[in-house]
């Protein structure tokens, strides 16, 4: 195997820029059990309207709600409903959310210590799966793994939150959002404390298992907490500018914190740092989330859940695993021929059961898919690229791991001054203007990275200028895409919609890193893999396959068009009051 092959074994793989989406408030029953769709409207209308709801939106629907007295005499609960409890109630016709009443004193600014809390949680999810792979030699060292073992430490972790997302995010709706949150942040911290006390690989790759199952949890649940808590509009799209940019620093954070962790206490400490992080979050939790958001629906489709666990660990495992088996060996293709099958019961399942986990009509919204296959072509694109640029940097120009993560930071910041502006741009040009902007970006830097890249190069005359425009894209790709895959779920389906991009974008990652490493691996095996300049030849063969996935996705994006958000109709029963 050539040297890019040896590196990418050792250091696995690693989570994507997670999480951040968008739900309009759709009114009305049919809207609430997912029948007929609303009409369409032109690409770039405001779905909120001039008067401004999407902004009061921040006072949220899921932080904690205001003393008696205080909410300007708000409309009364539905009965038998799992209501949220701040200053705005339930859609008309969707049992547990009470009609918009008046905004209640503080709300903004309870708002913005929500998505500081859930932001939070997104920063740690992904730091977490960057911490650890800078720390995976010294891991070795200590335990006394080899590099086929140390990769299962990071791919333990991705094939149990890829596998578990989907049902991660369904459990969050029926069984309440900050209960599954909560719990989630306990799974990640207990394990995190096992993995930090491990005395073999073997514990610390099953430690390392639960603790994906835990941020599949937490995660889910904290997307579906940030649709509710901002209804679609301009306030949602800032927030998850939030989400991009908290994603975008969490890999470089966690790529320089592993470096500086591992060599001043240890590879334990990276692990330690997830039982901190996730006890704080969990304390804030408590403190600011409505702990009453379960929604009407009872039961739970058991069947459905196995299935699709079972179809997508077993696809995940076959990935993450066939740059070490091979691409034709056994194990691989019986892992993914066991992920179909199971993938298959699952859609036989989901359309003979009355409660499915994912209703089949929820599948059909073109704009869902389209959204869902766009965001898995934005990561096929961007993740890789992070994990190609590191090794470039470390294996051709010789920097340290450290100065290899550094080498990054000037990307970060890029998203991380971009990602909050995403929401005016998106509100002056139109969400697929936005959208097909980002990923021309996209495909630009890619091509310009390609390119530029020379065994004799340097970091300024190679990375730096491209990665600056990738930064730029990266943020209007992840707002726009999750805007959109979320923006015809019902108050009720936020878990079930987070849930489905996130998976979307969790595989497109996956996927990505497998097939580029490949193509990288074949490309330096090639011409003999005989020095830097046959490993540059990989990378950047590698990296004009991402280009080639960003302009199919450029292409793709001029074909969406958005569902509009429909408003009360006089006729319809309003909760509290008449018509407004």
């Amino acid at each position: 195997m050539s040297p890019l092959g040896d590196r990418a074994t050792a250091l696995g793989f690693a989570e994507a820029e997670g999480p951040g989406r968008s739900t309009p408030d759709p009114v009305g029953a049919d809207a609430a059990a997912g029948h007929g769709r609303p009409a369409q409207v032109a690409d770039g209308a405001d779905p909120v309207g001039p008067s401004g709801t999407g902004d009061r939106s921040v006072v949220g629907r899921l932080v904690k709600a205001p003393r008696s007295g205080e909410d300007g005499g708000r409309a009364p609960r539905v009965a038998g409903g799992g209501g949220l409890r701040v200053g705005w109630g339930s859609a008309p016709g969707v049992a547990g959310f009470r009609a918009p009443g008046p905004v209640a004193p503080g709300s903004r600014r309870s708002g913005g210590r929500g998505l500081g809390l859930l932001a939070g949680t997104q920063l740690l999810v992904v730091m977490d799966t960057a911490i650890i792979n800078v720390a995976l030699p010294s891991v070795g060292d200590d335990l006394g793994s080899g590099s086929a073992g140390l990769s299962w430490v990071a791919n333990a972790f991705l094939i149990t939150f890829g596998g578990l997302l989907l049902l991660g995010g369904r459990a969050a709706d029926l069984l309440g959002h900050r209960r599954v949150f909560i719990g989630g942040l306990g799974v990640l911290g207990v394990a995190s404390a096992v993995g930090g006390a491990a005395g073999t690989v073997e514990v610390l790759v099953g430690a390392r298992a639960v603790q994906g199952a835990g941020a599949a949890l937490a995660a889910a649940a904290a997307f579906a907490l940030l649709l509710n808590l901002f209804p679609d509009g301009p306030g949602r799209h800032r927030a998850l500018g939030v989400f991009a940019a908290m994603g975008g620093l969490g890999g470089v954070l966690g790529t320089v914190l592993g470096g500086v962790l591992t060599d001043l206490l240890g590879w334990r400490s990276t692990l330690w740092l997830n039982v901190i992080g996730a006890l704080v979050l969990a304390v804030l939790a408590l403190r600011l989330l409505d702990g009453d958001t379960r929604g009407a629906e009872r039961g739970f489709d058991i069947g459905g859940a196995l299935t699709a666990t079972a179809g997508l660990g077993l696809v995940a495992y076959g990935l993450v695993g066939a740059g070490e088996a091979g691409w034709t060996s056994a194990r691989t293709l019986g892992a993914f021929a066991g992920g179909l099958v199971s993938l298959v019961a699952f859609a036989v399942l989901e359309k003979r059961i009355a409660g499915p986990l994912v209703p089949p009509a929820v599948l059909r919204r073109p704009t869902l898919r389209l959204a869902n296959c766009l965001s898995a072509l934005a990561q096929m694109a961007l993740f890789p690229m992070f994990f190609l640029v590191s090794l470039y940097l470390q294996s051709v120009l010789d920097q340290s791991p450290l100065h290899g993560g550094l080498g990054l930071l000037p990307l970060s910041l890029v998203v991380v001054a971009t990602a909050p502006r995403t929401g005016r741009l998106i509100d002056r040009l139109g969400l697929r203007a936005t959208m097909s902007l980002g990923f021309t970006l996209l495909f630009l830097g890619m091509l310009w990275l390609a390119l530029a890249l020379a065994a004799e190069g340097t970091f300024v005359s190679t990375v730096l200028a491209p990665s600056l425009v990738l930064g730029v894209a990266l943020p209007l790709v992840m707002v726009t895409t999750n805007v959109a895959a979320t923006a015809d779920a019902a108050p009720g389906e936020t878990g079930l919609a987070s849930g489905l991009v996130n998976t979307s974008q969790q595989f497109g990652s996956v996927l990505g890193l497998a097939l580029l490493v490949a193509v990288a691996t074949v490309r330096t095996d090639a011409l003999g893999a005989t020095g830097a300049a046959d490993e540059t030849a990989g990378f950047k063969a590698a990296l004009l396959v991402g280009a080639v996935f960003a302009a199919s996705a450029a292409l793709l994006s001029f074909r969406l068009r958005l569902p509009a958000p429909v408003s009360a109709l006089p006729h319809q029963d309003r909760v509290g009051g008449a018509p407004e």
